[in-house]
């Protein structure tokens, strides 16, 4: 793990035991806010990661929370500091995507596991550079071509940081069968594109699997989703949503990962024994 990537989990630990050392202090976010003289918003935003915290503010909050023993005040000092030591390659590109977007290359950066479906598209972390450049276009509407060639920078970039990375996380890819048969950015770029989707079905980490058209309906076709996992077990999952709405991040909340977490589980088992050669096979040969 990098030094980036350590401070991003440090971070997320800091929150997520802030938290718990509120609830066992028996105290609500209310009763923080006015003994800290706070407003609400900002615990809220502090527990929720949106906003860092100072050390001397984390003193009294720890104070307010009944935790006064050296050694347990300076664990929290300890991931405060580590959470604010380093930058990772993803805050290069703040001026160009949005807060929760950065926040999410920053625990995808960290993950052991990344499990991804996708309905309509190759994900993103598949795509080769002209199938990326396509979809950009697409969804960039009057986007100059300077920032689309700067988007598709960042998605290289991020497919780079973690392939080269010294422990590459286990990446599940799982596509209804309409992304092998979507013509973007016509024959020859979707040529090349399910061309790299063999070779990357072919690396020890990576796994590829398609749900077929004759699944039906099924849980997948409510949008695109991400679940990363992470090693330490004091780490709970993060869910991503992207729509058209733009990015929602889900943090140790296991009442809203779950269903997801339940969905991708049925997605595999609709896509179990599926044979992805043949099926890209099928698709290069509709393009002939």
């Amino acid at each position: 793990m990098t030094p980036a990537q350590d401070a991003t989990i440090h971070r997320r630990r800091l929150r997520s035991e802030l938290r718990r050392a509120r609830a066992e202090a028996g105290l609500t976010q209310n009763d923080v806010a006015k003994a800290m003289d706070w407003s609400l918003s900002k615990v809220i935003r502090i527990e929720s990661g949106n906003v860092g915290i100072s050390t001397n503010d984390l003193k009294v909050l720890l104070q307010n929370y009944g935790i006064v023993d050296p050694g347990k005040v300076d664990h929290f000092l300890q991931l405060a500091r580590a959470g604010k030591e380093q930058r990772g390659w993803w805050t290069g590109y703040r001026e160009l995507v949005g807060k929760q977007y950065l926040t999410f290359l920053g625990f995808e950066s960290s993950a052991s596991v990344i499990q991804l479906f996708q309905p309509l598209l190759i994900p993103g972390l598949l795509q080769e550079d002209e199938y990326a450049r396509a979809v950009l276009r697409a969804y960039g509407g009057s986007a100059t071509e300077e920032r689309v060639e700067e988007l598709v920078q960042l998605r290289m970039q991020r497919q780079m940081e973690l392939n080269d990375s010294s422990n590459p996380p286990e990446m599940i890819f799982v596509m209804d069968e309409a992304a092998l048969h979507r013509w973007v950015g016509g024959r020859d770029v979707m040529r090349h594109q399910l061309q790299r989707l063999k070779e990357e079905a072919g690396r020890d980490n990576v796994t590829i699997e398609i749900v077929p058209f004759r699944a039906g309906a099924h849980p997948g076709m409510k949008g695109p989703f991400a679940i990363l996992e992470f090693a330490d077990a004091r780490d709970e999952d993060v869910l991503y949503l992207e729509d058209s709405r733009g990015d929602t991040i889900s943090r140790d909340e296991e009442a809203e990962i779950k269903p997801y977490r339940e969905a991708f589980a049925q997605l595999r088992e609709l896509a179990r024994d599926q044979d992805l050669e043949a099926m890209i096979d099928k698709a290069l040969k509709q393009m002939a």
